[in-house]
């Protein structure tokens, strides 16, 4: 029986996604990160299959009509989503896939795999999250601002996942993803395991 399965993993910006996602690269060969797909052109230093996928419109808009994306929306001009098939062979090969997404596609893809397992990445607290941003130095404070008023939203949300990682020490959040990662697994070879809602 396939090891294989996605997991969605969403946060508010500055909650450590992209930091959380790199060490567990680094720390497990089975896990692998899922490529969003775009129309938008690619940026200085970007490279095709490995930042994006980079489409055509046409392109983007013959894969929604053959139900080959996951999930997608339309942001101004441009296409952004998810194309299915490297999830589902990867999944197939018993890899582990993660899908760094904000709420509203986390919610799209849940409806399409209900058999997918949804991970939501919480900040220790808003004042944290907002000394994180600032920390970034290349946002102004109305900019911040708004982040955080989508991070409220998005926090909200979080009980809507089957698992709540509290980033307040990144090797302690890494350490509670492949926690997840390996219970999950185990679940898949058909072990009894106690499968916990809530890690912090």
């Amino acid at each position: 029986m396939s090891e294989g399965f996605l997991l969605v993993l969403s946060g508010p910006s500055g909650s450590g996604k992209d930091t959380v996602i790199n060490q567990l690269l680094k720390r497990d060969s089975q896990i692998v990160c899922s490529v969003s797909m775009t129309t938008r052109a690619p940026r200085p230093g970007k490279q095709d299959g490995v930042n994006y996928f980079f489409v055509s419109k046409e392109q983007f808009e013959e894969n929604i009509a053959r139900e080959e994306m996951l999930e997608w929306a339309k942001y101004g001009e441009n296409y952004y989503g998810t194309p299915k098939s490297p999830i589902l062979q990867w999944i197939a090969e018993g890899k582990t896939v993660i899908l760094n997404i904000e709420v509203q596609g986390a919610g799209k893809i849940k409806e399409k795999m209900p058999e997918v397992r949804t991970m939501f990445l919480m900040p220790p607290s808003v004042q944290v999250l907002r000394a994180r941003l600032k920390g970034r130095g290349t946002e102004s404070e109305e900019e911040i601002e708004k982040r955080i008023a989508i991070a409220r939203y998005e926090i909200s949300h979080a009980y809507d996942y089957d698992y709540i990682i509290v980033n307040n020490r990144l090797e302690d959040a890494v350490e509670g993803v492949l926690e997840v990662v390996n219970r999950n697994r185990a679940m898949l070879r058909g072990e009894a395991v106690n499968n916990s809602y809530l890690f912090e």
